[in-house]
């Protein structure tokens, strides 16, 4: 049996699109029982796939699709939560939860039930469908082998990258928000990603004069990230002020940014445990353009060797955000695979 429901909001969305009756964990923001491991939990929905999901759903792992990621409404490969069934789509649950902290598996969530608010408010509800979500298997799920698997619709696209055992490697990781802060309406005033925002606001007007100038790298913001859907993420320079050249106070408002965004998945805690102490503060670089003030048009990146993070929101009058992380050594799996690749004897 297949469900739609176009009125529900971001928890009840998740419970009834993506879970059973029964077996949502996350309606709170906590977690309960244990978390499946996302081999296990990418071969369960495996199991449930007749020929034609299976079809749909499954890619060599070297397949060119893994790379074609977007943000944008368009047409994608993979299989759809519109072509799940309720069994199907509980494990596609089991799936995400498995990959995503309780943070970032609502912020998904929420992202989805926009499309709903977005329709609404554009007086074309048929034009946006939070049940266009589509997920993609690439390889055979393993334990010990390499595989990589994508869940991506408009204004999310998660990539997630297994090079060897249990380790996964996130990105590149978008998450965008239309309306960033929906405007009228029963949910007047919801702001999915706003933290996104308030914290690099902080920061910046916690520098003094000097420092936000530094910081300043552009009077005016860009249309949208500079990295777009490139499928290597490199920018010309590092620009900004650079964390050694700020305040512990400061620096901890920075790496509560940074958190916020490694923290959506369950790798978060080695991320931040590498960002704290592994690179020089004189590496990571923040970034400032655009206006400081609320509704008007801004952008910030935060920027070190081994990872970016964008954010941007500029896009219908400043009420529109496209964020992403970026692993700059392992975006879809990077150097891992490649040594996979070199070592075994896959082709």
């Amino acid at each position: 049996m297949k469900i739609r429901n176009r009125t529900a909001g971001p928890v009840a969305w998740a419970a009834c699109l993506l879970v059973p009756l029964g077996a949502f964990a996350l309606a709170a923001g906590g977690e309960t029982g244990a978390r499946m491991d996302s081999a296990s939990a990418a071969q369960a929905l495996i199991d449930l796939l007749d020929a034609t999901g299976r079809e749909k759903a499954l890619f060599p792992l070297d397949d060119e699709e893994r790379f074609n990621w977007h943000f944008v409404p368009r047409s994608r490969n993979g299989l759809p939560l519109a072509d799940m069934t309720t069994e199907q789509r509980g494990a596609a649950h089991d799936l995400l939860q498995a990959a995503m902290s309780s943070q970032g598996f609502l912020k998904a969530s929420a992202i989805i039930e926009l499309e709903r608010i977005l329709g609404l408010l554009e007086g074309r509800p048929e034009r946006r469908d939070p049940e266009n979500y589509y997920v993609s298997i690439f390889g055979d799920p393993s334990s010990e082998g390499p595989w990589a698997w994508r869940f991506e619709g408009h204004h999310l696209s998660l990539n997630f990258s297994s090079p060897a055992g249990l380790l996964t490697v996130t990105g590149p990781a978008f998450m965008g928000a239309n309306p960033a802060r929906v405007p009228s309406g029963p949910k007047a005033g919801w702001r999915p990603l706003g933290r996104e925002e308030d914290l690099a606001r902080a920061l910046m007007r916690s520098f003094t004069p000097d420092q936000r100038e530094r910081a300043t790298i552009a009077a005016e913001a860009p249309s949208d990230i500079l990295t777009g859907n490139d499928r290597e993420a490199r920018l010309d320079a590092f620009e900004g002020l650079s964390a050694d050249a700020m305040t512990v106070a400061q620096r901890a408002i920075l790496f509560e940014i940074v958190r916020e965004y490694a923290g959506n998945t369950t790798t978060g805690g080695d991320w931040m445990a590498r960002i704290e102490n592994e690179i020089p503060a004189g590496d990571i670089h923040f970034g400032w353009a655009g206006s400081l003030e609320p509704g008007e048009g801004h952008y910030y990146r935060v920027h070190a060797p081994v990872f970016l993070i964008e954010y941007d929101n500029t896009q219908n009058d400043a009420n529109h955000v496209h964020s992403v992380w970026r692993d700059l050594e392992n975006d879809f799996g990077g150097d891992a695979l490649a040594r996979h690749y070199e070592e075994s004897d896959h082709h």
